[in-house]
């Protein structure tokens, strides 16, 4: 396992992180105990949850598991977790208004069973609350011990320029770090997303890294998924996402690059695709989702591998998006560039 400091922040996390969602849903609590112990084992410290996950039942398991566990192995772990959505029935059981955070906070607190939280992150813009009062929730927290850090999750780059400006204008703490969905089918991020972030230095969880299996070769061209999948909330609307993601030229094109680097490297198609993502610049920690712990140490075996530039450079030209001339593309490249000296 490798690791790198948390954004901005001077913490240290491991490059790879323990994504939850599965918790008490897909995963009971032994076998999710299980997945955070060896997680552990093989050098993880970053566990990733949200008070919205399994319906608090994920931050419960977590929480039971650190109190199960000796002092210098909760030391280890860097615990993050996430509020924003829906908690309650009452129009204020949501969003980023200092009366939900408050109370979303302290719920969290209580179940995982801490203190404080290292890295408490919003989970998605709320248009109706002003960026300066979820700021100042965040500076109270911070000063009353609650919480350590602060990041953003699913972000757009002006919404995160923002929220940068505003804190620096009040003298606020900034955000450390953003979870974005990025991975080889989903690099749309990285037109205004990712140089937003770069340029505040805000450190990428990526969130979805495999694609919903799509990077693991779990589908194919002539093999549809049945029952309920990871690629919706429901069986009906799963098939449609697989539907929608196959008639892709593009989706074939990256799965057949991975399939290749992965056959040239001897390795999985998951690591070779985790390892291209693991380093995209910017990226601190790549979040790992699985039902079983099975699945968690098939893609924990990605931990350490870095592919080479060719390899690295076949999967960008496959997956490349290549966005309209205008405003990502050549045309608005060029107009947005400027190089010291005379024109060659």
């Amino acid at each position: 396992m490798e690791y790198r400091t948390l954004g901005s922040s001077g913490a240290v996390v491991s490059t790879y992180c323990l994504g939850t969602m599965t918790f008490g849903v897909e995963t009971d609590e032994a076998g999710s105990h299980e997945q955070l112990d060896t997680f552990l084992e093989a050098g993880g410290t970053l566990v990733d949850t949200a008070d919205v996950y399994g319906g608090g039942a994920s931050e419960h398991i977590v929480g039971r598991w650190l109190a199960g566990r000796p002092a210098d192995v909760r030391d280890r772990v860097v615990l993050a977790t996430k509020g924003r959505f829906q908690t309650g029935p009452d129009p204020n059981d949501l969003g980023l208004s200092r009366r939900h955070l408050d109370r979303a906070l302290d719920a969290s607190l209580e179940r995982l069973g801490v203190e404080t939280i290292d890295l408490y992150q919003t989970h998605a813009w709320d248009p109706l609350t002003p960026v300066e009062e979820t700021l100042r929730f965040f500076d109270d927290a911070v000063r009353a011990g609650k919480i350590r850090y602060f990041g953003l999750s699913n972000f757009v780059g002006w919404q995160i320029q923002k929220t940068v400006d505003v804190a620096d204008r009040w003298g606020l703490p900034r955000p450390v770090t953003l979870q974005p969905q990025y991975n080889l089918l989903a690099r749309e991020v990285e037109w205004e997303i990712v140089p937003a972030a770069q340029e505040s230095h805000l450190g990428l969880l990526p969130w979805s890294p495999l694609g919903g299996g799509w990077l693991t070769g779990k589908y194919t061209r002539d093999q549809r998924p049945t029952g309920a999948t990871r690629l919706g909330e429901d069986p009906e609307r799963g098939v449609e996402a697989y539907d929608k993601r196959a008639a892709s030229t593009r989706t074939w094109a990256v799965v057949d690059a991975v399939q290749a680097v992965a056959e040239q490297a001897g390795r999985s198609m998951a690591e070779v695709s985790l390892a291209w993502l693991h380093d995209r610049p910017a990226v601190t920690s790549v979040i790992l989702g699985a039902r079983t712990t099975q699945q968690l140490r098939a893609n924990l075996a990605a931990a350490g591998l870095h592919l080479d530039p060719e390899q690295s450079g076949r999967l960008d030209q496959a997956s490349d998006p290549v966005p309209a001339e205008y405003p990502y593309g050549a045309i608005g490249l060029g107009q947005r560039s400027r190089h010291a000296g005379p024109r060659p």
